[in-house]
């Protein structure tokens, strides 16, 4: 399967997932609306995530993934396997230490990620409640995420693609199902959520299963001290966790950014930690979509690349994921600039999520906008150091990173209150993406291929020529007005998206991007 085929497959799975995902959102705005405890939920849902960048698809995919793929290419199947086993059980060793340790101290995790709250005593209460049911999901998904970087490495792309999609039908089910009757047995309904989520992360592990076993590659995992003792002495174990130790700086310093922006959202108006929410739902369109397929795709190749010792199809699948970042994530960005109200008021304007929350969401969007391209370059970037065992590097440009990014929240949150958070994260990427790139470039692991430069004039040409269409038809439709006609609002939403679209690739085709040679990698 080729590079583009594979990273389609994982697109289209995700679009899937991230289309539950906006039913899901649309559910929850609907019935809950955007409140102190619908914020409280979010900062519950937050906590878990936040250790599972560090255990999941973060630290640990970043370091596992190269030293997975470098031995199935040197060693072949047996040792391979032999380092899936130690690792899948230091791993779940740490994961249920790390649970048990989450729900004891969750008060403290609570008073930390948004101290804010404790301005509505119940929401604080039901935040500290919430996390305590919801934290052993990092359990579930981190080996998820352990699953799914090995069935990547052996270019099985579709079950990791398509598990997220089981997370968001549960919490539909619990929205539809679990809401009602928590209310009618006298629950706080929000507590709903809870349940959704643990059972999703359950479904998500499950569905892992059957594809490894077919594999062979089913991880045995030592529920015995000496059977964790054997695994840590793995040197392939430690040298996993020798990676994983500048991971985990890069990795924590982007979720302390998060930590700070959520502790900054909880002390301003209420809602702002929901409107950001709404606001990054639809970021994670174009970012996973472009981005994580890129990513997920390029890891494994790149670092097959690189013990291979072949430089040039190293350089070259780095140039191919980066004219890919600039052919799709720059009109994306456009439209996040220019188009953000519609999309908001189309997916969100329902039930208890009003005019107000519409106008706050579209600011914060519009801040995610501003540094698109250098969120999606990133999945493309980092492997390339990642790839090489070079972890150090990535994670240093991160510190500095959050530095610039807290500067320009002293500067920002003052004019723009919520909305320069996400303004503030979108800008400190452009500047990592570019950190990064330099790095590459200097380095000599990346080479450009001849003709960026009319490249990117084609690309911004066709851009704003789309951007006409999106202002004109941003401001001469009353698209918050048309609260009532759902339908009539979805199917207008996307008559405009689709004449952008066949306007940017119209007008960059006629600029003389060659499509064909770009998409047959």
């Amino acid at each position: 399967m080729s590079l583009l085929k594979s990273a389609s497959t994982i697109s289209l799975l995700t679009l899937a997932s991230r289309v539950a995902g906006l039913i899901r959102d649309q559910l929850f705005a609907a019935t809950f609306g955007a409140n102190a405890l619908t914020d409280a939920f979010y900062v519950a849902f937050r906590i878990p995530n936040l250790f599972r960048r560090l255990f999941g698809e973060g630290a640990f995919s970043q370091a596992f993934v190269p030293v997975l793929a470098a031995s199935k290419a040197k060693h072949g199947f047996a040792p391979t396997k032999l380092l899936i086993d130690s690792v899948a059980t230091v791993l779940t060793w740490v994961l249920v230490i790390t649970s048990v340790l989450g729900v004891i101290g969750a008060p403290l995790l609570v008073w930390g990620m948004a101290g804010g709250l404790q301005q509505e005593p119940a929401a604080y209460n039901v935040a500290i409640t919430m996390t305590r049911w919801m934290f052993p999901y990092i359990l579930f998904i981190s080996l998820v995420s352990m699953a799914s970087g090995i069935l990547n490495t052996w270019r099985v792309f579709a079950v990791p693609a398509a598990t997220p999609v089981l997370l968001n039908i549960a919490m539909i089910a619990a929205t539809l199902i679990g809401t009602p009757w928590f209310r009618a047995n006298g629950i706080e309904p929000i507590y709903a959520q809870t349940v959704g989520v643990m059972l999703g992360g359950v479904f998500q592990l499950a569905v892992q299963i059957p594809a490894l076993r077919r594999l062979g590659l089913l991880p045995r995992i030592g529920v015995t001290w000496s059977a964790l003792s054997a695994a840590w002495a793995d040197p392939a174990t430690k040298n996993v966790a020798k990676l994983m130790l500048p991971a985990l700086l890069g990795v924590g310093v982007a979720q302390i950014s998060i930590f700070i922006n959520t502790q900054i959202a909880s002390r301003l108006a209420p809602g702002s930690v929901s409107w950001i929410s709404g606001a990054d739902r639809l970021m994670e369109f174009p970012t996973a979509l472009l981005g994580v397929a890129l990513g997920v795709v390029l890891m494994p190749q790149l670092a097959g690349a690189r013990a291979a010792n072949d430089p040039d199809q190293y350089s070259a699948m780095l140039d191919w994921g980066l004219r890919l970042v600039v052919l799709l994530a720059v009109p994306c960005s456009v439209a996040l600039l220019t188009f953000a109200t519609p999309m908001v008021a189309v997916i969100f304007h329902y039930g208890k999520f009003g005019d107000y929350d519409v106008a706050q969401t579209a600011l914060a969007l519009m801040g995610w906008g501003v540094g698109l391209v250098g969120i999606v370059a990133i999945k493309v970037l980092a492997p390339g150091y990642y790839a090489s065992h070079n972890m150090r590097t990535p994670a240093m440009i991160a510190v500095a990173v959050l530095v610039i990014t807290q500067l320009l929240n002293l500067l920002l949150v003052p004019l723009f209150q919520h909305a320069a958070l996400t303004l503030s994260v979108g800008l400190g990427a452009l500047v990592n993406a570019l950190w990064l790139l330099i790095g590459l470039l200097k380095r000599g692991s990346y080479r450009p291929a001849p003709g960026w430069w009319a490249y990117l004039l084609q690309v911004i040409a066709g851009s704003a020529l789309m951007a006409v269409l999106l202002m004109w038809a941003s401001n001469q439709v009353p698209w918050t007005q048309l609260q009532d006609r759902g339908l009539y609002r979805i199917g207008l939403l996307a008559l405009v998206l689709a004449g952008a679209a066949a306007i940017y690739f119209i007008a960059i085709l006629a600029a003389g991007v060659k499509l064909r040679k770009l998409l047959r990698h």
